[in-house]
């Protein structure tokens, strides 16, 4: 009997269905000689990992400036999006949570008390009814990951676990029954089970069919990774990742949220970074970032999921890449993500008391974008390989850059670290089309030109080094996923002592 495969989440179907639109590629190196060499496939909220055995423990960018093409790839056993970066420039729901807020940022999303939604409904509640065919059970089941998520805590003590993992019989397995499948229930396309867990902090688990295919709950609010993969968490006080589903806003597509949660949910410092897929995710494009291996203690980090739209989303003005005019949605997401997102999850975690946005290539000029639009509700910028020349990539084009409307601003109160690898290719940065941006139009890789000449503008506004300004440049370093990981312990560090 051949595998089936686990049903995809409906944002995840959409995303991949204007991918294809898009006629993008999968994980092509796209390459722009005005931005640099980025190789981005930026991978999309993982739905399902596969693995076999009998009682596993779970299963298991370049970003040059060229985004205007995405790809939708399966990495492994994980399925999901990716939106390739096109040349340097590369590519890049909405309900609120009920939740108390503390300036420690302790989290009640591990609560263990039914959360009310819309109608004074409960999450058991909501599930009983789909259960009862008396509620589409995919509207329940977006309604539930709204407030306090899969598994549902319900009110006699045990724990309701529910999905639509597609046709077939499922189980439950995971570390409070030995891996030994437990049958679920079916209610038409879902599949659910009620079950007493005496110590639910830290139990893993997943969900089985009878082919052996497991999966971890696609709607899970809790999450980790190890050897076999993606696993999913009942409760959790130790550090550990979170997933928000859908969100949406201000003409934007639905996106996925990663958070990382320190320990017993509490903080003081937060960070809201781009490309969210490719952040925690070991089976993301060059091993993605691995954030949760650098991370200081006390630091919440929401990670937003890119869309296939991710040029246009990333940049503030349009620009010319490929002979196509795309970008200038910049102002948009930075709506999305300070006026919708920011307050959802402070919602949900609690208030900072120091807050960033971050970001690589184009996510490193969004965060930019964000900053001067907001430039008295963050503390600091930090920007890897950051495509700050767009705008006055393409031939004849000259909107405002990043870089000019820094220098045009004067110094403002946050702090900003900036860097790049590769180097001049052994030209100097010149301004050699008389735009007012060096070299964004010669051989130069990874943003490393534009990068110096905003670090001296910035400096010549009054920021101080290591103050309120950090520089670092990576000699020979490409643009991608791998290299920002091995440096961005740096500015993570700089950040955690603000």
């Amino acid at each position: 009997m051949p595998r089936q495969r686990p049903l995809l989440r409906p944002s995840t179907l959409l995303l991949a269905a204007a991918t294809l639109a898009l006629g993008g590629c999968a994980n092509g190196e796209e390459t722009s000689a005005s931005v640099g060499s980025e190789t981005s496939a930026t991978t999309t909220a993982t739905t399902a990992t596969t693995a076999t055995g009998p009682m596993p423990t779970s299963a298991g960018t370049d970003d040059a400036k060229t985004d205007a093409t995405t790809g939708s790839t399966t990495t492994g056993g994980t399925t999901g999006s990716t939106t390739g970066e096109t040349t340097e420039a590369t590519t890049d729901a909405t309900t609120g949570t009920t939740g108390t807020t503390g300036s420690t940022g302790a989290t009640d999303s591990d609560s263990d008390s039914g959360t009310t939604t819309g109608g004074d409904l409960t999450d058991e509640e909501l599930l009983l009814l789909a259960i009862e065919g008396e509620l589409d059970p995919a509207d329940a089941l977006q309604q539930i990951s709204d407030s306090d998520g899969l598994p549902i805590a319900g009110e006699g003590g045990t724990y309701y676990f529910a999905c639509l993992c597609g046709p077939g019989t499922w189980s439950l397995v995971g570390d409070f029954n030995g891996w030994a499948p437990l049958a679920m229930n079916e209610a038409g396309a879902l599949r659910w089970v009620e079950l007493e867990i005496a110590a639910p902090d830290g139990a893993k688990y997943k969900f089985v069919d009878n082919v052996d295919v497991y999966i971890p709950d696609p709607m899970a609010r809790r999450y980790d990774y190890d050897a076999f993969g993606e696993f999913s968490l009942v409760r959790a006080s130790a550090p550990h990742l979170e997933r928000w589903f859908n969100v949406a806003g201000f003409g934007l597509e639905p996106r996925d949220l990663q958070v990382y949660v320190p320990q017993d949910g509490l903080f003081s410092h937060a960070i809201y970074a781009a490309d969210g897929q490719n952040l925690f995710d070991p089976d993301a494009i060059w091993g993605g970032w691995k954030l949760q291996e650098s991370v200081p203690p006390e630091m919440l980090i929401v990670g937003v999921d890119n869309t296939p739209a991710r040029m246009d989303e990333y940049t503030h003005v349009t620009d010319v890449i490929q002979k196509m005019t795309v970008g200038g949605k910049g102002p948009d997401y930075a709506k999305l993500v300070h006026e919708q997102i920011r307050p959802r999850m402070e919602a949900a975690y609690g208030e900072p008391l120091t807050s960033a946005v971050m970001g690589s290539s184009l996510g490193g000029l969004i965060s930019f974008v964000i900053a001067d639009l907001y430039p008295d509700d963050y503390d600091m910028v930090i920007s890897m390989s950051g495509t700050v020349g767009w705008g006055s990539i393409g031939d004849g084009v000259n909107n405002p850059t990043i870089l000019e409307i820094y220098e045009q601003a004067g110094k403002r109160p946050f702090a900003i670290y900036l860097d790049s690898g590769g180097g001049d290719g052994g030209m100097p940065c010149v301004d050699s089309d008389l735009d007012g941006i060096d070299d964004d139009d010669l051989a130069a890789s990874d943003n490393y030109c534009e990068n110096n000449q905003l670090r001296d503008a910035l400096a010549g506004l009054g920021y101080t080094f290591d103050l309120d300004l950090w520089h670092w440049w990576e000699p020979d370093a490409p643009h991608n996923e791998a290299a920002w990981a091995a440096r961005v312990g740096m500015p993570l560090t700089h950040f955690a002592g603000l």
